[in-house]
């Protein structure tokens, strides 16, 4: 244990004891305070000779500009939160000072916060969870919840302004009215059906089969859900994050996503003002960023309306792998050797171009036999191979498989151009004609909408439609995707997408099969039952 070299009088050490959680070891964590002072903190903290609770103590405790006392709430104000609203503000000047002193954007992610986005719709949440890095989104699932609450008898959905003024308006509201109709009357048929086909085994306690039998139900039925079905969110980012996220949502074209970005910045200058102050749509920077991706986006639509020509996309649903680099093997294999060698990376790749395939399976199996679980993460060598695929496939897919960050990916807008899934479960009963009577309903208001409100129309599209997009993703990232998605819980659509981008890898790149290992290949009828039976046994541990 590294001694620490600093020495504090009694008084000081009760002063830290509030805000650290060691006033003598070199190893702490700080503690309530607020992220305007954490991430101020630390940026004054790479450039000074001080320990950090030295710091702490004397440029933020003991100054006077910094407000130090009211906003962490030392001092009991009579106003309680809007003093400290106050005090924050008070010491805004100081802090900006702190951080644009070391003019580096990565000071914004020294200070994060935890935002609510309640009652938006599900596409939103897309476009929320579009921005990748340094933020950790959560959002309310459509296979523990219900969806058919009714709030002063209307069904959750949001209803777009431009909609809602719009000639389109009674289309709108009556196509998600009988969407939402349409799921919560198939949800109790739907069960019992299911309850019949996979009766509850007597070994199995009736939680873990309820819990179960509930989620493939509304596994099956989420496909009704249009995209304007509010849901809730819970993100945890940096303010760098957040910077970038807002000025992203005032940019949007669609209302909703500017409304979000409004009220986040809002409430994020109550908090951690000084990270997300350029992204106030008034800020030089912000006017700069905007004006960049106007002119982007018009040129680029205006070359595609000139030159691109269509070209046949994915016609049925399904993945299909577009690019990979055949020299991928012997350029992991040299990201392998790299550490324990003094050669260059250079040097090394074309060694390995040169290893007889039994020796390059061998350093590849050494990279890879001693992985007793997915969670065993591989070397980052393997992210020397990447891959692009092109995918069609449901919604509720894109949804799942979106909120995964260390790739690229783009889609385009949502439509009821490539046709929609239907849940095998339902094939060939009653049950079927009432979901495809739905589906075609919903597709005819789009096509109706789109003709003039392109970008609005999503709303109204079903979940169950398929959606176009794209992965560029390296075999780590992958790796991690693949084996995760395809465990015996996942919803079975995505569940296929990640064995088929398994597959196609292995099929392509025979060496990389063995990285693939703990991808599940088996089918499962009642997909949560495992899962749930686990829950109930951690619990009675607990218990």
């Amino acid at each position: 244990m590294l001694n620490n070299y600093e020495e504090f009088t009694e008084n000081q050490i009760k002063v830290l004891e509030r805000f650290v959680t060691s006033t003598t070891g070199n190893v702490f964590v700080l503690r309530n305070l607020p992220e305007v002072i954490k991430g101020a903190l630390f940026s004054r903290y790479s450039r000074s000779t001080l320990g950090l609770r030295s710091l702490l103590l004397k440029e933020f405790i003991l100054n006077d500009d910094t407000a130090f006392n009211a906003i962490t709430g030392k001092q009991t104000d009579v106003d309680g939160t809007e003093g400290q609203a106050a005090a924050i503000q008070k010491a805004q000047n100081f802090y900006d000072r702190i951080l644009d002193g070391y003019g580096d954007d990565s000071i914004g992610e020294l200070g994060g916060a935890h935002l609510a986005i309640e009652n938006i719709s599900m596409l939103a949440a897309k476009v929320v969870e579009d921005s990748r890095i340094g933020g950790s989104p959560l959002e309310k699932s459509t296979r523990y919840i219900y969806f058919d609450q009714k709030v002063n008898g209307e069904y959750l959905f949001y209803k777009e302004p431009v909609l809602m003024t719009s000639a389109f308006r009674e289309l709108y509201l009556k196509t998600c009215t009988d969407l939402f109709d349409t799921y919560g009357k198939l949800i109790p048929p739907l069960t019992a059906l299911i309850e019949k086909g996979f009766p509850k085994d007597p070994q199995i306690s009736k939680g873990a089969y309820t819990a179960a039998l509930r989620a493939k139900v509304l596994d099956c039925l989420r496909g009704l859900l249009p995209a304007s079905a509010m849901t809730n969110m819970g993100v945890f980012g940096n303010g760098r994050f957040f910077e970038s996220l807002i000025q992203k949502l005032n940019c949007n074209n669609l209302a909703e996503m500017q409304e979000i970005g409004r009220r986040a910045y809002q409430e994020l200058s109550k908090v951690i003002p000084s990270f997300v102050r350029r992204s106030d749509p008034s800020h030089k920077h912000h006017k700069a960023y905007a004006q960049f991706l106007q002119n982007m986006h018009q040129e680029i639509r205006h070359f595609a309306g000139k030159h691109a020509k269509e070209a046949p996309a994915l016609t049925t649903p399904g993945v299909r792998l577009i690019d990979k680099d055949p020299d991928s093997v012997a350029k992991v294999a040299a990201g392998l050797l790299f550490s324990s060698s003094s050669s260059g990376l250079g040097e090394l790749q074309e060694y390995c171009r040169t290893l007889p395939e039994e020796e390059l399976n061998c350093l590849l199996e050494a990279a890879s036999s001693a992985r007793e679980n997915r969670r065993h993460k591989s070397p980052r060598a393997l992210e020397h191979a990447s891959f692009t695929f092109e995918i069609l496939a449901d919604f509720g897919v894109y949804r799942d498989l979106h909120r995964h960050r260390i790739l690229t990916q783009e889609r385009q807008l949502l439509s009821c151009d490539y046709g929609y899934y239907t849940p095998p479960e339902i094939v060939g009963t009653e049950l079927e004609s009432e979901y495809h009577s739905a589906m075609e309903s919903a597709k005819k208001a789009y096509d109706a909408i789109k003709l003039e409100l392109p970008e609005e129309a999503q709303y109204v599209v079903p979940m169950a439609y398929h959606v176009h997009w794209y992965f560029h993703v390296n075999l780590r990232s992958l790796q991690w995707l693949c084996e995760l998605r395809s465990q015996a819980a996942g919803h079975p659509t995505y569940r296929l997408i990640a064995q088929e981008m398994a597959r196609q890898v292995s099929l392509a790149l025979p060496p990389f099969e063995r990285f693939f290992k703990f991808v599940d290949f088996d089918g499962y009828e009642l997909g949560r039952l495992g899962a749930e039976i686990r829950h109930e046994e951690k619990q009675k541990v607990r218990i």
